[in-house]
């Protein structure tokens, strides 16, 4: 991972440097204001200082010629009420005008803070260097910053030590999708992941369920190949061979001729039947790709074209069935899906309704609203299917017993199955008390707002 994408790394940088920041500036804040405090403090001293001296001369004061002591900052000076200096601590005087109250004096190349006091016997004059004074302030300003300066270490470390030890779920989550096998589809575990974070590893699960599935599907479909193709093939196979010995019978020739094509044509079939099969249960779980407003109305005139033909072969009546209820036919509300997906479904229905039904039998569709759901129904007058049948004929090579005189895959109704579950769409099997034979239901979920436009009649 690169380190200018690293959000641990971010995080730190960010918060740190704002710690740091505010450290500096509360830092600087706590020692201009002790510098304020401290000027306040030794002019408070001086006041007391001079208040002190109204009554006399106090003890323990330097004399007049005494060697100054470097250690000692004060200086006072007295005068008398006749203006006769009475008293000075230094042998460097100060100015020898007075201005009561504090003033800043320059004398003898050092400032001095300067504060006066009259009284009606004596005028007193206390200063103080204010390079010893100034030392002195940056003193207890350090010392009021010192706080600053250990804290705040302690601080970046404890930062660092919580964002490392909050983002250590995601790193943890990180390794194991690192080190997953190709082939693991496993969800991932979530404990511990924060709030922000895990909504992505929820949709991570979600997308290895749906990797998982067309996984499977792949792999259930080269069994499913392996299993169905190998033995139309072989049979393919026998009947090549089976040819080569009838060059003296030309009508021989024919019929095999003839039984060889119907063999590729099933084969072909069978092939066409496991690749949709494929791509529907590929797709399954999965939103709809491209998914339009479509009409069913167009879909059942598509997919009752496709199977005329056929229909037609065995002399059955294939139509759309009149509804009483037609004006609702006509307020269909349409379906979110797509078109073509929906007419391999309607049509598999119709082929297995004529390849079932007896010829000169019928196979009617209709549509109707049902609860504010359009109702898509296939009802044929062939042998139906048994009850006790009816929950595995989705599943793909099953053959119901009744109907094992016919060829097929087998794998129609799986189709039919996959795309109506990707579509919402719920499936019912029941007998046909108009046609006596099988009748299958698709209801579906009316279409959603804000879905594309609706897919018109020359798409088809």
């Amino acid at each position: 991972m690169s380190d200018t994408h690293s959000l641990r790394k971010r995080l730190l940088g960010f918060v740190l440097v704002a710690i740091l920041l505010a450290a500096m500036l509360q830092a600087v804040t706590a020692y201009r204001g002790a510098l304020r405090q401290a000027d306040a403090m030794f002019d408070e001293h001086l006041q007391q200082m001079a208040r002190s001296l109204r009554g006399g001369i106090p003890l323990g004061l330097p004399q007049a010629g005494a060697e100054d002591d470097p250690g000692y900052d004060l200086y006072v000076q007295i005068w008398g009420q006749d203006g006769t200096q009475i008293f000075r601590s230094t042998r460097s005087a100060l100015p020898p005008r007075a201005v009561l109250g504090f003033s800043d004096v320059e004398a003898h190349g050092n400032r001095y803070r300067v504060y006066t006091l009259q009284t009606p016997l004596q005028t007193v004059q206390i200063a103080q260097d204010l390079s010893a004074r100034t030392a002195r302030a940056r003193v207890l300003a350090l010392r009021a910053v010192l706080p600053f300066a250990w804290l705040t270490p302690l601080l970046m470390l404890a930062v660092w030590w919580i964002i490392k030890r909050s983002l250590a779920p995601i790193e943890r989550t990180r390794r194991a999708v690192a080190g997953r096998a190709a082939d693991d589809f496993s969800p991932l575990d979530g404990t511990g992941l924060p709030d922000e974070v895990r909504p992505l590893v929820d949709e991570l699960n979600l997308l290895f369920g749906r990797v998982r599935g067309a996984f499977e599907a792949q792999k259930n479909f080269v069994a499913d190949a392996a299993h169905e193709l190998r033995s139309p093939l072989t049979a393919l196979k026998l009947q090549a061979q089976t040819l080569r010995r009838l060059d003296a019978d030309p009508a021989a020739r024919e019929a095999g001729i003839a039984r060889l094509n119907q063999g590729i044509d099933r084969a072909i079939r069978g092939v066409e039947q496991l690749l949709l099969l494929a791509r529907e249960e590929a797709g399954s779980g999965q939103a709809i790709g491209g998914a339009a407003r479509v009409d069913l109305r167009q879909v059942v005139q598509l997919a009752v074209a496709d199977v005329l033909p056929q229909a037609r072969h065995k002399r059955i009546d294939l139509g759309v069935a009149e509804n009483p209820s037609a004006p609702e036919v006509q307020a269909m509300p349409e379906v979110s899906g797509q078109l073509e997906a929906l007419r391999i479904l309607l049509r598999n229905l119709l082929e297995n309704a004529v390849k079932y039904t007896p010829p000169g039998g019928q196979v009617d569709v209709s549509l109707e609203l049902r609860q504010g759901q359009p109702v898509l129904t296939v009802e044929d007058s062939g042998p139906g299917i048994a009850p006790e049948n009816r929950p595995r004929v989705f599943d793909r090579f099953f053959r119901a017993s009744d109907t094992a005189q016919e060829t097929g895959s087998g794998l129609g109704l799986a189709i039919v199955r996959a795309i109506a579950e990707r579509h919402g769409a719920a499936l019912a099997l029941d007998s046909s008390a108009r046609l006596g034979g099988l009748k299958v239901e698709v209801r579906f979920p009316p279409a959603r707002s804000g879905t594309g436009n609706s897919v018109s009649q020359e798409n088809s």
